[in-house]
């Protein structure tokens, strides 16, 4: 059992569930990052099981709240529980024997939220998006149509307004059903006036006006839920790249395949070339090299033997190996980068439209000021109630004339045609804008950071130099490196042929070609037999006295050497600095931001490409936790930051960050759907291009929303004072909305134009 110092005070609360709770065997908690798991043995109720582990939740988050995360002096827990801590997730168990753990299944519940305990309601940005785009497409349709048939055809009134109805059927039905919930629930919100809204349009007879505030609306709905759809699948990204099976060897040595989920810790288990690991552990027997850019960045492959560490989810590029099972799968590096990626956009808080803030307010304060007016003109000025009596309108069409102009339509729109604006002229230039909120918030940021591997280079490596031994032979270096590369496909392989084809030399064919576990590969070019590979190449055989005396080559760089009967070559390969980079950081300071590089280099690398491209500041040598806790130390000194990534490790700090920027060629699957914001073809000079007009775009944002409420406050005054007809009042209402919309425009013509 660990220190009961060291035991947080909400450990009581879990120990008395694990004790209530029959086949309960084990339970994983970590309240900050609002996750749970628990180990079971046999069947259980589950409904039941669910249930208490609400309650027990719902306590372990009160006292989280009231006394903090970490643990009190004095803190004890009941004799027979065994208690593990992993930074802020706390392990409890109570197993029914020894040999229990080795049959638990674990299981991951949903934490529970007490905003939404206990609603089945309705929730529109869950719903399908393409449902919610036929609908505004059709109200869209209806509406133009019915106009159109009212307007040059002269048809039949009948005609018009069965579309029109149709149009404002599909047009409201998505708020209708979230106004018909949120009413169960006692609460009134920006649907249900909008739905007041165009019931009052059309009861004066602007149907039209009530068409175009539903589809803008709905519209925007659909846009959301689209958006929402696709920044969900990240993590489901991260799982695809997971493997699926493992070859576990027997106590017999005969090897069989099993789910990955199957494998135990102490399991020895075999990877083949090419192949993925399937867990964390550590080599037993055989040499290889493993691509490690998914969890560091790392370009160059990195050299493993026995004894090395190696992760789920990186690539054994050549060599068989076998390894123990260190940790079990779902406790793996990528399974925590996952949990990550979870935990960072839980605490990263949500961003809100701006109507959404006053939408509950709103709505009360329009349609109370409309109650009391028509009470007012009724009773107190002596106004027919309903009928209009010669030029002296009735108390309800004054009534509804101010519930025209105080309707938020351009207000609505403010937002949403600046956004789109923006999303269009990016789109056209290579910027991809996952929304309005990324806009808002990229406008605000003041520090950038950036991954080295594949943001500031670009992820392949290139032929710095070869060099031979005796030196003036380089060339027959190439024509040897070209003949027995051009039979592999490892990357340093693909590096070396392109650049030697690119200068021309002369090719040859190489027989009895063949591979060298973990050091290389052989041939026969003529009569001269060659080798080409790693350094260990120099260490056996006549040279391996001389080669103890070569210096080792930076550490920025990858070596290939070459060895012959009579001659001795060397190829340095690097990650290829962009040549955009520099100028891209010199402008982002000329901007007032910062900069930061965070890597997974060595700090010696790092330093040196940072050097060249005048990066503000370096952080090397971070795991995919190390960039986390990276970003959100930046963001504690009050900065907001922007990341720019482009891989598997950089997902959780592209979570954290308050503005996620991927890099769209080669960025991964997981960093792509988690990026609120894409550079498509790998252009990283579009980072400047996205901040400018993200900035100009919150300009116009504010320029709307001043022009929207200006227009709704001075016709909401003048038609209380009875000086606005309702046709002064739509015009006005209308001329709102379009002067937005040409505002907005605006945007089209560029990130530097207006």
């Amino acid at each position: 059992m660990s220190n009961p110092a060291e035991t947080p005070a909400w450990a009581q609360n879990l120990a008395e569930f694990l004790r209530s709770a029959p086949g309960l065997e084990a339970v994983r908690v970590d309240p900050t990052a609002r996750k749970v798991s628990v180990a079971t043995l046999g069947t259980i109720n589950e409904a039941a099981l669910r249930e208490s582990l609400r309650k027990v939740l719902a306590e372990v988050e009160a006292r989280v709240k009231a006394e903090g995360n970490a643990g009190r002096e004095g803190d004890t827990l009941p004799t027979g529980f065994s208690v593990r801590r992993d930074g802020g997730q706390l392990e409890m168990s109570a197993p029914t024997c020894a040999t229990a753990p080795t049959f638990w299944t674990w299981r991951e519940f949903s934490w529970p939220d007490p905003e939404h305990e206990g609603e089945a309601g309705h929730d529109h940005e869950e719903h399908d998006w393409r449902m919610l785009a036929g609908l505004a497409a059709a109200c869209g349709v209806a509406g133009i149509a019915a106009w159109v048939v009212e307007r040059f055809t002269g048809g039949p009134q009948g005609v018009v307004m069965g579309l029109a109805g149709l149009a404002l059927i599909t047009g409201g039905w998505d708020a209708a059903i979230d106004s018909w919930e949120n009413i169960r629930r006692r609460k009134l919100d920006i649907h249900f006036l909008m739905l007041a809204v165009a019931v009052g349009a059309v009861s004066i007879g602007a149907w039209a006006e009530a068409v175009l505030l539903l589809f803008l609306f709905s519209a925007s709905g659909a846009m959301e839920a689209f958006a929402m759809d696709r920044t969900h699948r990240e993590v489901d990204a991260l799982l695809q790249s997971a493997p699926k099976h493992a070859l576990r060897i027997k106590d017999d040595g005969e090897e069989e395949e099993i789910p990955v989920d199957a494998l135990r810790v102490g399991d020895r288990v075999r990877v083949k070339p090419g192949a993925a690991f399937p867990a964390d552990g550590h080599i037993l027997t055989g040499k290889s090299a493993c691509d490690e850019s998914t969890l560091t960045g790392e370009s160059v492959p990195v050299e493993k033997a026995a004894g090395d560490d190696v992760f789920s989810g990186t690539l054994n590029l050549w060599g068989a190996v076998t390894y123990e099972v260190e940790r079990l799968p779902a406790e793996s590096t990528l399974q925590k980068i996952i949990r990550l990626i979870q935990t960072a956009q839980k605490l990263r808080a949500p961003s809100e439209r701006f109507t959404d803030k006053f939408g509950g307010r709103y709505t009360l304060l329009v349609l109370g000021v409309c109650a009391v007016m028509f009470l007012v003109w009724w009773l107190v000025m002596g106004l027919s109630p309903f009928t209009n009596v010669g030029e002296q309108t009735s108390a309800f069409y004054r009534a509804m004339t101010l519930l025209v102009v105080m309707s938020p339509c351009a207000l609505v729109l403010s937002i949403p045609s600046a956004v789109l604006a923006a999303i269009a002229w990016g789109a056209r230039h290579g910027v991809l804008f996952r929304g309005g909120a990324a806009i808002e918030k990229l406008a605000e940021v003041q520090t950038v950071a950036m991954d080295k591997t594949g943001t500031l280079t670009t992820g392949e490596l290139k032929v710095v130099s070869f060099e031979s031994l005796p030196a003036g032979r380089e060339t027959e270096v190439m024509e040897l490196a070209l003949a027995l590369e051009a039979n592999s496909q490892h990357p340093i392989a693909r590096a070396i042929v392109r650049d030697v084809r690119q200068r021309g030399v002369a090719e040859h064919e190489v027989t009895d070609f063949s591979s060298l576990t973990g050091q290389g590969v052989r041939g026969t070019l003529g009569e001269t037999k060659v080798l080409l590979g790693r350094r260990e190449l120099l260490d056996t055989g006549p040279l391996a006295g001389w080669a103890e005396k070569l210096p080792p080559a930076e550490a920025e760089f990858a070596e290939v050497w070459i060895v012959s009967d009579a001659l001795v070559g060397r190829i340095l390969l690097r990650d290829e600095l962009r040549s955009e980079s520099a100028q891209v950081l010199t402008q982002l300071h000329a901007l007032g931001l910062k900069s930061v590089m965070l890597t997974g280099d060595r700090r010696q690398t790092a330093e040196k490409v940072a050097a060249e491209l005048g990066v503000g500041e370096v952080r090397a040598g971070l795991t995919p936790e190390g960039k986390v806790d990276a970003i959100e130390e930046l963001k504690r000194g009050g900065r907001k930051v922007a990341m720019v990534g482009d891989g598997v490790n950089d997902a959780p700090s592209l979570a954290a960050a308050d503005v996620s920027v991927a890099m769209g060629a080669r960025g991964s699957d997981a960093a792509l759907e988690q990026a609120e914001v894409i550079l498509m073809e790998d252009r990283i000079e579009n980072v400047l291009s996205a901040l400018r007009l993200s900035r100009r775009a919150k300009r116009v944002i504010k320029q709307n929303l001043a022009i929207s409420l200006g227009v709704v406050v001075v016709m909401a005054i003048a038609s209380v004072a009875g000086v606005v007809p309702l046709g002064l009042g739509v015009a006005a209402h209308e001329g709102s909305t379009v002067l937005v919309c040409l505002n907005s425009l605006r945007l089209l013509l560029g990130a530097n134009q207006g």
